[in-house]
């Protein structure tokens, strides 16, 4: 079953910082969380850096980098408080991002381990992205080939999303076991 966000979403909300994302409508219209059974990640805008008007793309870039970097330094200490006490409480790891001019910068995000098996024709598929450079193993083909899908797939995977979540207030409103 998906997990479900929404104490999740509550709990955050309570405890980030008013000061560390660019909020415009409050909490639920800008701050991305993200929750599966192993992990929470948030996500925030934080607010673009002041460059003069003309300024070529690589400067802008580099200034929204070191923007990213700042906020990141500034708030790891209350970050680091925040996500022990979501961890003892949620039994998840908490990772941080942060998002600015329409980029996404992930940090201590983890990275979990998924066995499968996988037929001759779709290992091909798998070696046919190493071969070709796209990924350079198997296990990076397969990260790639499930973004690809993500992507591709977006709308149809937030349905499905929603269908579980039906079921799942539906079930709770049944008999007990």
């Amino acid at each position: 079953m998906p997990v479900d966000t929404t104490e999740i979403q509550s709990w955050f909300k309570k405890r980030l910082p008013e000061d560390w994302y660019a909020l415009a409508e409050g909490f639920d219209s800008e701050v991305e969380l993200l929750a599966d059974r192993d992990e929470i990640v948030v996500i925030g805008p934080i607010k673009d850096p002041e460059v003069e008007k003309g300024t070529d793309e690589d400067a802008v870039e580099s200034a929204r980098r070191a923007a990213v970097k700042e906020w990141r330094h500034e708030t790891r200490e209350k970050r680091m408080e925040i996500a022990s006490e979501a961890q003892d409480r949620f039994g998840k790891h908490v990772s941080w991002g942060a998002s600015i001019g329409g980029d996404r910068f992930l940090f201590t995000h983890i990275s979990v381990p998924s066995m499968t098996r996988l037929k001759i024709t779709e290992r091909r598929v798998l070696d046919t992205l190493v071969d070709a450079g796209v990924a350079s193993s198997r296990s990076e083909a397969l990260a790639w080939c499930v973004r690809y899908a993500g992507k591709q797939e977006e709308q149809w995977l937030n349905d499905l999303r929603s269908a579980f979540k039906s079921v799942s207030e539906v079930r709770s409103k049944g008999p007990a076991a």
